[in-house]
């Protein structure tokens, strides 16, 4: 299959809408939490400016999705524009649910291709330090488990988000004859943006209270573990779906070369270490 052919954006598109859900915020099966989770669910920093995202992505992609002439590409968009939007009622329905008053943020936004594709790469990182982040919140039990799997189902569908954006920008850019090095050099640029970004939202989210509001709760948050656990995670993830779509891979690719710079560290200091009492021993 030719990348940018009219097989390609068939394939895509309609594994995207085949495999579209239908189901309401409302209906989830939101779980009674005792004290102690609600106290670590409100602690947790991020929930205004989460939901000021979700709201402002259904509109974002709502919005570009009316500006497609081609109708199989309107329809998918159109598609995940329902689904931003029903994510951001998701995280709404819960914060009414428990209780959780928020300071409403408004985000400014356009319909252009522009800011769909910088929402688009913001998206890919998200995700991919988010299924971190999760992994590392179930396996601590930092909430009860009937409450972390409604989330399983929002995780799926950002997965099919970001795989969705990685094939529908490399059809426009195959569309449009675009060299590969200028593909390569406005992806990098796109990941560069998206991570000065949620830099800047991380730090303005821990404040005093730390990442996710609180310490040791998730275990080891340690770079090293993080890293192993969102590349686990997000080959998990992807290996659920179609083998013949692309997948992003520059920031698993970056977190793997990462994972290698820190063990060949460990592995050095750990050499050195043992030099170094090696030598006072002989002493």
């Amino acid at each position: 299959m030719r990348i940018g052919s009219d097989e390609h954006k068939t394939l895509f598109c309609r594994w995207f809408i085949d495999t579209h859900r239908r189901y309401a915020p409302e209906d989830l099966p939101w779980p009674e939490l005792d004290q102690a989770s609600l106290d670590r669910l409100r602690a947790v920093p991020i929930w205004s400016s989460a939901l000021a995202v979700e709201k402002r992505a259904g509109k974002l992609v709502t919005g570009f999705a009316s500006t497609q002439s081609d109708p199989l590409l309107r329809e998918a968009i159109a598609l995940q524009g329902v689904e931003e939007d029903r994510h951001g009622r998701i995280l709404a329905t819960m914060l009414d649910r428990y209780g959780l008053t928020v300071e409403e943020e408004q985000l400014p936004y356009d319909t252009s291709e522009r800011c769909f594709i910088e929402f688009g790469y913001k998206e890919c990182l998200d995700a991919f330090m988010g299924y971190g982040a999760f992994r590392l919140a179930r396996d601590a039990q930092f909430l009860p488990e009937p409450f972390m799997s409604i989330f399983v189902d929002f995780m799926h569908e950002e997965t099919r988000h970001i795989i969705f954006f990685v094939n529908w920008i490399s059809y426009q850019r195959a569309q449009r004859g675009e060299p590969l090095v200028k593909q390569a050099f406005d992806t990098v640029t796109g990941y560069l943006k998206a991570f000065r970004v949620l830099t800047s939202t991380v730090q303005g989210a821990n404040g005093d209270s730390g990442f996710m509001g609180g310490g040791d709760a998730f275990g080891d948050m340690s770079v090293a573990n993080f890293l192993r656990t969102c590349v686990r995670e997000n080959d998990l993830q992807m290996g659920q779906f179609n083998s013949g779509l692309l997948r992003p891979w520059v920031i698993p690719a970056l977190a793997r070369t990462a994972l290698g710079v820190i063990h060949a560290a460990d592995r050095v200091h750990y050499v050195a270490h043992e030099t170094k009492n090696g030598a006072t021993t002989s002493g």
